[in-house]
């Protein structure tokens, strides 16, 4: 007798999923669009969103997995639970996740030959992680969240891209050079900076009082951002 009922509950979940999904392909637009040298393939493109999807399954098992063990063992009332959870369990399970699905399908492709390359494929990697987080959140609590999420969340996990792939980049090149050292160096700081920031992103998320501090450290994350693809679109060269 309800049938009536569902080509508006139909149609409700197809513009949550378009609200969802629409931000994140506005951003992997951006970044493609910025790519001055060389162009990427649209095959590898979009095994870079199927991989980001993938990284955000992986993230989430290791949350599970690390925020168990952490309940059993620290206070949930203490400074050192939010310090570990945010820090280290969420930033870390996360950005390492984005990172080892991105190194994968990226390191060994003749197409990585210039430097923004990396840009490119962390930001795609990324975007794909936050577009399928925001799918799930979108369904679960509504338009509302979408349009936070739009504002906020995806921008933020492709800042958080942008400085995973400015220091993947130049990995690559020390690694063209055979100058393994100096690769090895850039390539754990692909991964500890955009942790560092989302930890931080997130605990000042959590903040009880730190509104304006999110407000800040957001509006300032996202204008270092977009300093940073302007300059390597423009510096971009071959490696």
């Amino acid at each position: 007798m309800f049938y009536f009922l569902l080509p508006s509950l139909v149609t409700y979940d197809f513009v949550l999923v378009i609200a969802a999904v629409v931000p994140a392909i506005f951003l992997m637009i951006q970044a493609y669009r910025s790519d001055r040298l060389e162009k990427e393939s649209p095959g590898l493109l979009w095994g870079l969103i199927k991989a980001g999807i993938f990284s955000s399954l992986i993230a989430l098992v290791v949350e599970r997995v690390l925020g168990f063990l952490l309940d059993l063992t620290v206070p949930k009332d203490s400074f050192l639970y939010n310090v570990i959870l945010y820090f280290v369990i969420v930033a870390f399970a996360e950005e390492g996740a984005k990172f080892f699905m991105l190194r994968r399908h990226t390191w060994n492709t003749p197409e990585f030959n210039c430097r923004y390359d990396g840009v490119v494929y962390a930001v795609f990697v990324s975007l794909g992680f936050a577009l399928w987080e925001n799918i799930s959140y979108v369904m679960s609590y509504g338009f509302t969240t979408a349009i936070v999420r739009a504002l906020t969340a995806i921008p933020g996990h492709a800042c958080f891209g942008v400085f995973m792939g400015v220091f993947y980049g130049i990995a690559k090149k020390y690694d063209y050079a055979n100058t393994q050292g100096k690769m090895k160096f850039f390539s754990i700081l692909s991964v500890v900076i955009p942790a560092l920031l989302h930890g931080t992103y997130d605990y000042i998320a959590s903040a009880e009082a730190g509104t304006w501090y999110f407000v800040g450290f957001v509006a300032v994350l996202f204008a270092v951002s977009y300093l940073l693809v302007g300059r390597m679109s423009k510096k971009d060269q071959y490696i």
